[in-house]
């Protein structure tokens, strides 16, 4: 949209000292027999004759050097503005950037006319050329736009002189509430169909494509940055900083300093010296096309869903494995009841939305003992003590993939206040893991949380990682492809064929269920989805033995056919178990017995639509209904969201689990999840 404001009041620009002393430079020239006004030109250096445009110039120029400070050096007149092979139209005065002298930093554009005679004009000379200030002028009026990106100017109060910047002339702080009045205010413009990971979607198409960088880098890189400042203006109560309010070199910099800031404060998701690779022209774009979104809310599914998409097919989706809908996380951990005292892993984590939906869980059980109340912001709220103890002890995650391992760790890095246990392992293969955790680099980023993983060791042998004492795994496993390596099948009991021969090839989502059992102890319980069919294969009998002989099979909840869509519209359930154990104290009671109940149920309601859109709750009018945190509200039946909605799967199993005298539920405080 088109912010240039076409309004103004009338004044007469140049003073009458400034007039005379043009007139006084000025000298008469015959030309053709008339006498005729010249002026030796400032910055041209010759004579020129003083027509009425040319004396509008001719004052600037004065006033530009004289008052303004800006040396004759670093202007010029009739500056050559190119459109594809075309460099016929020209500038009137253009004043270049004091670092890259060769890059136009205010355009300005002399008329006789009204303002709308060269709005448009100067506008496509801004876009043409990249320069960040734009000015219109007759000899009554002038009127200062800073141009934030393709789209957007601003009105400023006046030009800057050489000693300021535009952020000392513009002068207007923004703070997170600020971010929040403009996220209401495109609602109301009817942008709600907006989403950050269709910014992204349009910033690469735009800009990032020829910035010759790496997308998920870069971009990964500004979201970070503006995350850390997000938290420090909530934090402090002082103005945001990652704002386009500069010349593209001086926003570089300033950006710079606010990335290596980020580093610093949530530390081991980029090296120490990894700078930010785009150039300040490309920069100054995402900066301007950014800076107005409010990448925080209570449980950070706005950057969750914008990270899946940057992660990429190339590193997820050939290895059958997705982020999974924070509806469907949030179904699982109201159903798992985690509490204080429990430690939780993921196994195959992705963006590691198990971990921190089950911190958010705990957490609002500590504040609620503790009679501290939450706010829309809960993300950004500095964490009392024993919420930060519960992350540090407590949350585990795990991936293969580096990329999403990065993002995770920057996920929960954010939401558990600088502390985070995910690690970049190969979950299934082991055997390998001190091989791995030999690395220089990989202990300096995760040292920490493998600390704190061989802790959960059944057993203390060196090497010896094959069973670990979790009360709880919560993981969407990848469910495509096969395991083919004879040395990891080995190690599997599902590796082995009934009559004892190893297996050629085994699902991959079949070690990680053998897996994620060892992970857990005696009485722990598991959330994991799968694929349907692996409950109804007459192929996958064996495997339904193998559960059913370590563990009660709790609930089995089948998700609607669209769960994953655009990614694959295979149909997925999640199944619930609690590992069998007879002994208090090893783990929880779940005593086995061959005769039991399990609750089954079925997502009716989508929440995503065939072209793999979410689809939101709208009341009468057709607009989309609001949470207590500000969210809208996904439309499906897992649970009562934030009491807006009925109750859902989650409270039905809730009410089954009190009745089969589970454990998890008899006595532990229920806490509602938004």
């Amino acid at each position: 949209m088109n912010k240039i404001t076409t309004e103004f009041s009338e004044f007469v620009l140049f003073s009458e000292q400034e007039q005379a002393a043009l007139d006084a430079r000025s000298f008469e020239k015959d030309v053709r027999g008339n006498s005729t006004n010249f002026v030796s030109c400032l910055v041209r250096k010759k004579d020129v004759q003083l027509k009425p445009e040319e004396r509008t110039r001719q004052l600037w120029l004065a006033r530009l050097i004289g008052d303004y400070g800006y040396p004759a050096s670093r202007i010029q007149v009739e500056y050559p503005i190119t459109f594809g092979r075309d460099s016929s139209k020209r500038a009137d005065i253009v004043i270049f950037d004091a670092d890259r002298p060769t890059v136009p930093y205010i355009i300005i554009e002399v008329k006789q006319g009204k303002l709308k005679d060269g709005k448009e004009q100067l506008r496509s000379y801004t876009h043409a050329t990249g320069a960040p200030l734009a000015v219109w002028s007759n000899d009554v009026v002038a009127k200062v736009w800073h141009r934030k990106n393709p789209n957007y100017f601003v009105d400023i109060h006046h030009m800057p002189r050489v000693d300021q910047t535009i952020e000392e002339i513009v002068n207007q702080p923004w703070y997170v509430q600020d971010l929040v009045d403009k996220e209401n205010e495109r609602e109301r413009e009817g942008t709600k169909s907006i989403s950050l990971r269709e910014l992204i979607v349009d910033m690469e198409d735009e800009v990032l494509a020829n910035a010759g960088v790496d997308v998920f880098e870069e971009v990964f890189k500004l979201i970070f940055t503006k995350l850390h400042d997000e938290m420090k203006s909530h934090r402090n109560k002082t103005p945001l900083r990652f704002r386009n309010t500069n010349t593209a070199s001086q926003l570089k910099e300033k950006i710079q300093g606010l990335f290596d800031e980020a580093k610093e404060s949530w530390q081991g998701v980029f090296l120490e010296d990894e700078r930010i690779r785009l150039s300040p022209d490309h920069l100054q774009v995402c900066v301007g096309s950014l800076e107005e979104w409010k990448l925080f809310n209570s449980n950070l599914d706005v950057i969750d869903d914008a990270f899946e998409y940057l992660v990429g097919k190339s590193s997820k989706g050939e290895k059958g494995q997705y982020f999974t809908p924070r509806w469907v996380i949030d179904m699982c951990v109201k159903m798992m009841n985690p509490q204080e005292h429990e430690t939780v892993v993921d196994t195959a984590c992705g963006s590691a939305g198990f971990t921190v939906h089950t911190m958010f869980h705990v957490w609002r059980q500590i504040y609620a003992d503790m009679g501290i109340p939450e706010n829309h912001l809960f993300t950004m709220e500095q964490k009392e003590p024993r919420a930060i103890d519960y992350v540090r002890k407590n949350a585990f995650a795990i991936d293969f993939d580096e990329k999403s391992v990065r993002v995770a760790r920057c996920l929960n890095l954010i939401a558990g206040d600088g502390e985070t246990n995910v690690l970049h392992l190969n979950t299934l293969d082991w055997k390998k893991w001190d091989e791995t955790v030999k690395d220089e680099d990989w202990q300096n980023a995760y040292f920490n949380g493998w600390k704190g993983l061989r802790k959960q060791q059944a057993s203390k042998k060196k090497g010896e990682y094959r069973d670990f004492n979790f009360d709880i795994v919560m993981a969407n496993p990848p469910f495509a492809g096969d395991i083919k390596q004879s040395d990891m099948l080995a190690l599997y009991n599902m590796g082995e064929k009934k009559n004892g021969k190893m297996e050629r090839a085994v699902g991959r989502d079949l070690l990680f269920i053998e897996r994620n059992l060892d992970f857990l102890k005696p009485g722990g319980r598991m959330a994991v989805v799968l694929p349907q069919s692996r409950f109804n294969n007459k192929s996958d009998q064996r495997v339904r033995e193998y559960i059913m002989e370590r563990c009660r099979i709790l609930s089995v909840v089948g998700l609607h056919p669209n769960t994953f869509k655009p990614h694959t519209g295979t149909k997925t359930s999640v199944l619930f178990l609690q590992k069998w154990n007879h002994d208090a104290s090893k783990g929880p009671l779940c005593p086995k017995v061959d005769d039991y109940n399990i609750f089954f149920a079925t997502q009716q309601v989508e929440s995503v639509n065939n072209s793999g859109q979410k689809v939101y709750l709208t009341d009468d009018g057709g607009g989309r209904i609001r949470d207590s945190h500000g969210h809208f509200i996904v439309a499906h039946d897992l649970f009562n969201h934030d009491g807006q909605t009925q109750d859902g799967v989650a409270e039905a199993f809730q009410e089954f689990a009190r009745q089969e005298n589970l454990g998890f539920f008899l006595n532990a405080p229920l806490t509602a999840t938004a």
